[in-house]
C-alpha cells in the first residue's frame, strides 16, 4: 500500500508491480442542483477527480445510487442522473461496468472509480516542499451558489456558471501537473480551499502563505455571500480551522468565507517548485482549465498550517 489514508490523501494507491499501482477512490452525496442531468454530470466529475489529484488514469468506474422505489418511474429522473453520470465517464475515457442500488428515501448518486498509475510518479497531498508555489485551477464559490440555488435566489447565469465548472474535468490539469514534475496536489472539495490546503501542510510539516485577493470566486459568489446566502458546511469549515490559519486583520469577511466554502468538484491545488510554475500555468492555460491561478507560496513550518494575507 503506497497511499492510504493516514495523510487524508484523495485515493488509495496499492503496488501491483514495478511499474503500475492500482488507484481506488469512491464519492457520492445527495443533489445539490434540481436538474438529474446536470446532478449525475457533477457527481461523476467529482469522483473522477480524485484519481486526477494522485495524477493517475482512470480505468473504470461503478455507479453508487440510493433511490426512493416508489420515485423509479417518475419523469425518468434515475435515467437522467446515470445519462449524465455516463457522459463524463465516456468525455474521461471511463467505461461504467456496473454498480449497485438501495432503496433510499434521499436521492443519492456518485461512483467508485478504479485508475492506474506509475508508482514513482504519484502526486501526494503530503510532499509539499518548502519554496513551492501553489496554484489553483478552478475558481471557487460552489457552495454558496447552490445554496442560494435552493433558495432560488441564485441568477441563472450565476448558477450555469457554477454547474459548467463543476462539470469540468480535472483531467487536463492533472496532465498538467505531472508534465512538469509537481511535488504535491490535492483537490478541493467539502472541505473548503483552505482545509483541503492545512491538509496538505500538516502531512507535509510545512505551513502555506496565501493571498486572499488572488483566489478566484466564480462570479457572483463574493454577492451571494455578502446577502447571507452560507452552506452549513462552510460555517463548520470556518470554525474547524480557527486553529489552524492565522487571518490578517485587513481580510474581508466575504473572503474568508470564500476560502472555506464547501466546494464539490473543485479544482485542483498544486504545489509546484518555482523554476516550473511558468511551464505549469503555460500548460494550463494550452489544455483549458477554468483557472490556473498562482494564489500564494508554501514555507518551513510555523505555529500554524496556512496564513492568509489580503494582497
Amino acid at each position: 500500500m503506497l497511499v492510504d489514508a493516514s495523510t487524508a490523501d484523495d485515493a488509495a494507491v496499492y503496488r501491483l508491480d514495478d511499474e503500475r499501482a492500482l488507484v481506488a477512490t469512491a464519492d457520492f452525496f445527495t443533489p445539490i442542483v434540481d436538474d438529474p442531468y446536470d446532478f449525475g454530470r457533477i457527481a461523476a466529475a467529482n469522483a473522477l477527480s480524485d484519481v486526477y489529484a494522485v495524477g493517475a488514469r482512470p480505468l473504470f468506474a461503478l455507479n453508487l445510487v440510493g433511490f426512493p422505489r416508489r420515485l423509479l418511474a417518475t419523469e425518468g429522473l434515475l435515467s437522467e442522473i446515470l445519462r449524465g453520470g455516463g457522459e463524463i465517464a465516456a468525455e474521461a475515457g471511463v467505461a461504467v461496468v456496473g454498480g449497485h442500488s438501495v432503496d433510499d428515501p434521499e436521492p443519492k448518486f456518485g461512483m467508485c472509480v478504479i485508475g492506474e498509475v506509475h508508482p514513482g510518479r504519484i502526486v501526494r497531498n503530503s510532499t509539499a516542499r518548502a519554496g513551492d508555489v501553489l496554484v489553483l485551477t478552478k475558481a471557487v464559490g460552489t457552495g454558496v451558489i447552490t445554496t442560494a440555488a435552493k433558495a432560488d435566489v441564485a441568477p441563472a447565469a450565476v448558477l450555469a456558471g457554477a454547474v459548467e465548472s463543476m462539470r469540468t474535468l480535472n483531467r487536463a490539469a492533472a496532465e498538467a501537473m505531472v508534465s512538469v514534475g509537481a511535488h504535491a496536489a490535492t483537490d478541493v472539495t467539502g472541505y473548503g480551499l483552505l482545509g483541503h490546503l492545512a491538509e496538505m501542510m500538516r502531512g507535509s510539516g510545512t505551513t502555506a502563505r496565501v493571498s486572499a485577493r488572488s483566489v478566484p470566486a466564480l462570479p457572483g459568489a463574493l454577492e451571494l455571500i455578502a446577502a447571507g446566502h452560507v452552506p452549513g458546511g462552510t460555517l463548520r469549515n470556518l470554525r474547524d480551522l480557527e486553529p489552524q490559519v492565522r487571518w490578517a486583520d485587513d481580510v474581508p469577511e466575504e473572503r474568508r468565507t470564500l476560502l472555506a466554502d464547501a466546494q464539490t468538484s473543485g479544482g485542483l491545488l498544486i504545489a509546484v517548485a518555482r523554476e516550473s510554475v511558468g511551464d505549469l500555468l503555460d500548460a494550463l492555460v494550452d489544455q483549458g482549465p477554468a483557472a490556473a491561478v498562482v494564489i500564494g507560496e508554501v514555507g518551513q513550518r510555523t505555529d500554524v498550517a496556512v496564513v492568509v494575507d489580503r494582497d
